[in-house]
């Protein structure tokens, strides 16, 4: 395994891994922190007290990011008739029928977030093995199967993202590095608070043990729970 470079050794200085900083304080941390010439990706990781093995403790949403992400996302539909014309009208780039599912068997995948009315998801359902490893399977859950298509079309406008709990954690980008520290703040805010509302039914005990923040090329910064609000 390699070692850390100088430029990462100096910053991971600067972070008390035996303490729990504010989400304030982890915040000015991480800016101090990130010194690549690229914009680096702030993001967040919880550890929660599930065991996403069984079906009643899976922990999965959509955070709806307050100040966007900074990507430009290309709208996906799997629709007929007026839900065709209707997805048309509110935006979507790529809306079709068979012919788009014939497209995407194809390997031919020209959107980055996928929408899908309820009466084509048996046509959809055959591209599981396709759109699925790229997590983008439209989803009653997160809002990506429903008859209400110009409102989903609209939603990623709004940089939301889709969450899943792993095995021990689940992650998203929080803000760009070079987005304001009151952004991040509310960003980090508004996924522990989605993180929070999605508990499952079957989780026991303490939900949220655990929360973390890192830059791409930074060190991660441990967070008290409780300066996030509802965690």
């Amino acid at each position: 395994m390699s070692k850390p470079g100088k430029r990462f050794r100096a910053a991971a200085e600067t972070v008390d891994n035996t303490k729990l900083y504010g989400v304030e304080e982890a915040v000015k941390l991480l800016k101090g922190a990130a010194k690549a010439k690229f914009d680096e990706t702030v993001e967040i990781a919880m550890n929660l007290g599930v065991d996403p093995r069984h079906a009643d403790q899976m922990v999965r949403g959509v955070c709806q990011l307050p100040h966007g992400s900074g990507r430009t996302l290309r709208v996906g539909v799997f629709a007929k008739g007026d839900k065709a014309e209707e997805a048309k009208k509110a935006g979507a780039e790529v809306v079709g029928a068979e012919d788009l599912v014939e497209q995407v068997q194809k390997g031919t995948i020209e959107f980055d977030r996928c929408i899908a009315t309820p009466d084509m998801m048996p046509l959809v359902g055959r591209l599981g093995k396709v759109l699925g490893p790229r997590g983008l399977m439209p989803n009653p859950k997160v809002g990506t199967v429903t008859t209400d298509v110009a409102a989903a079309v609209q939603a990623p406008r709004a940089a939301p993202w889709s969450f899943a709990s792993r095995r021990r954690a689940s992650f998203t980008p929080a803000s760009a590095r070079r987005a304001s520290p009151r952004k991040r703040w509310s960003h980090i805010r508004a996924f522990t608070d989605a993180v929070i509302k999605a508990k499952p039914s079957g989780a026991k005990g303490t939900f949220v043990k655990k929360i973390a923040v890192t830059s791409t090329m930074g060190p991660g910064v441990k967070i008290e729970p409780a300066s996030v609000g509802g965690a």
